[in-house]
């Protein structure tokens, strides 16, 4: 799989842009602030329908305009595919898969597969839960993307289940001084109904809940091995890297999920409404959901330590970066087919023996791109075809 062609209007920086790519090694130079990771996020874009830089649309599209158009041309077993996204900042998108209308921008994913690392990706190792749940999750919809609806129904629930909990906090209380207003319910009819819902959220948010948290303890078991691997490979030692997961289910379960241990869905289903139920007085407390997917982590350690707070500088780059290959082994093993690599300002960062042996992993790499601001970062095993980018102008070098 590779882009053989990328076209922005609108979007970030540029007005328009053109930018032909082909199978094997691309590097765009060009010093901060030119306009090339803009170019690689289109194309992150195109796979994921996010960006690894923002959490929202709106700074993706050039000042002054309305919209932004991203297309990708892409090619995957000699067949090419138009994929063609268009970015409306408070209202929906739209999307076009080979120049067809699809009535959900999320039915585009899978046409196109990359990896991207960058060095917003240091937060894998050495920031929030949020930033390791939400590499899982991209994870699972790269891999199978049917699980972008599951992620989307999570939220949904979680956000209506938060709701009623800040909402209906003074009703679900034991012993509040809780009084309706004229023409309200009785204290008493009131409480028994914000339960009632209450427990039907809770039923949504562990059905679906249940299938998203057996995804990723799937997905987890099968990345480990290829993480320990990479790690070594990247860091040219042996540290035993190693990642398990932390769940907000009660003890016993938590205990036997970090130990690698995968429960089937409806067990995990009626774990997640046990836990639910034990935790009601806290969530009633403090108006918030604090069981579930959402609440959970993903623990990386190095030997015995915890990475975070433990690795060296050194560590935690080839540890971010061996979880981002390993996705990218994951990914070729099980479609048979290479996603696009692209590696964002990441030579830089590494020293020189990590800069080679990066390279001598990515040789085979059906298309790789790279973005460097000195074009001597770039080990000269990774020749190819190079663009400078200048002001938002991209120029073919000789």
């Amino acid at each position: 799989m590779y882009v053989r062609h990328l076209t922005v209007s609108n979007f970030r920086s540029y007005e328009t842009a053109e930018l032909p790519l082909a199978p094997g090694v691309t590097t765009l130079v060009g010093l901060n602030g030119q306009g090339k990771t803009n170019l690689v996020e289109a194309i992150g874009y195109l796979a994921s329908l996010s960006s690894h830089r923002v959490a929202t649309d709106a700074p993706l599209v050039r000042f002054g305009a309305d919209q932004a158009v991203i297309r990708g041309l892409v090619v995957h077993d000699g067949r090419e595919t138009l994929i063609e996204l268009e970015l409306n900042p408070g209202r929906a998108n739209r999307a076009r898969l080979g120049r067809s209308p699809v009535q959900r921008p999320r039915e585009v994913l899978g046409a196109l597969r990359t990896v991207l690392f960058a060095p917003e990706d240091l937060a894998l190792v050495k920031g929030d839960p949020s930033e390791r749940r939400r590499f899982l999750d991209e994870l699972l919809v790269a891999r199978q993307p049917r699980w972008a609806g599951v992620r989307s129904d999570y939220d949904k629930v979680l956000k209506q289940r938060n709701a009623l909990l800040k909402s209906a906090a003074p009703v679900l209380r034991k012993g509040s001084r809780y009084r309706p207003r004229p023409g309200e319910e009785p204290a008493d009819d009131a409480r028994a109904s914000a339960l009632h819902t209450l427990d039907i959220w809770n039923e949504h948010l562990a059905s679906v809940g249940s299938q998203l948290l057996y995804a990723r303890l799937r997905l987890l078991r099968d990345l480990a091995p290829y993480l320990a691997k990479a790690y070594d490979e990247v860091s040219a030692g042996q540290s035993d890297a190693r990642v398990s997961y932390r769940s907000s289910l009660r003890e016993e379960t938590a205990a036997a999920i970090a130990a690698g241990e995968v429960p089937e869905i409806e067990q995990l289903r009626t774990e997640i409404l046990a836990a639910l139920d034990e935790a009601r007085p806290r969530e009633v407390e403090r108006g918030v959901s604090l069981v579930g997917p959402h609440r959970d982590d993903v623990t990386l350690t190095l030997g015995e330590l915890p990475a975070k707070g433990y690795a060296s500088h050194g560590e935690s780059w080839s540890f971010a970066l061996g979880l981002k290959l390993a996705a990218y082994q994951l990914l070729r093993h099980d479609l048979g087919d290479d996603p696009v690599l692209v590696l964002d300002d990441v030579f830089a960062e590494l020293d020189s023996g990590r800069r080679e042996r990066l390279a001598a992993m990515i040789g085979d790499c059906e298309q790789v791109l790279i973005t460097a601001a000195v074009a001597a970062d770039v080990p000269d095993s990774l020749s190819g075809q190079t663009y400078a980018v200048t002001l938002g102008e991209v120029r073919a070098r000789e």
